[in-house]
């Protein structure tokens, strides 16, 4: 919740995402409690925000390792077509259960999750559709996989192709 409060004070158009949200579901699944690597924080804007942003997250709370991406420019970088939104954005993520963001509003917590949250709590890690698409981007869902170790860090995850596995049970 104090992350989520503290982005909510410097932006609250801004979202907490993906690790962070997956990591927190899946420790819990798995009954372990792992070392997150950063906060992802994302916006869909003009880009141009993005250091401002981490300023006041850095200064709100400087002891959380911050990451700030407007997502209306990643589409450049992952050779996409231009991204409509925020959603749109989430959905060329490489997996469903990370394609997740969620932000604190007035009369509580937003989700915002276009691809849904079952595979999120089922303790399952498969391809978006985006990523699924083509040969090559499967390829690079493969290597993140391996890359990440999920695998290794909660034991039972079920994985796309070994649907037997899953965290908890």
């Amino acid at each position: 919740m104090g992350c989520l409060q503290t982005v909510a004070a410097a932006d609250p158009e801004a979202w907490i995402a993906a690790g962070f949200l997956r990591t927190l579901v899946f420790d819990r699944l798995a009954g372990v409690t792992t070392q997150l690597d950063d906060v992802d924080v994302v916006t869909f804007g003009d880009g141009r925000s993005e250091a401002r942003l981490l300023a006041r997250l850095r200064q709100g709370a400087p002891e959380v390792p911050w990451s700030v991406k407007d997502q209306a420019r990643m589409h450049q970088r992952n050779g996409d077509d231009a991204y409509t939104d925020l959603a749109d954005a989430l959905c060329h993520w490489p997996e469903t259960a990370t394609a997740v963001a969620a932000r604190i509003r007035p009369l509580g917590i937003e989700i915002l999750a276009p691809l849904g949250l079952h595979d999120l709590f089922a303790g399952r890690v498969r391809p978006t559709p985006h990523m699924r698409s083509r040969a090559d981007r499967r390829q690079v869902f493969a290597a993140r996989l391996h890359a990440k170790r999920w695998s290794d860090r909660w034991p039972g995850l079920e994985v796309a192709d070994s649907p037997t596995r899953h965290l908890g049970g």
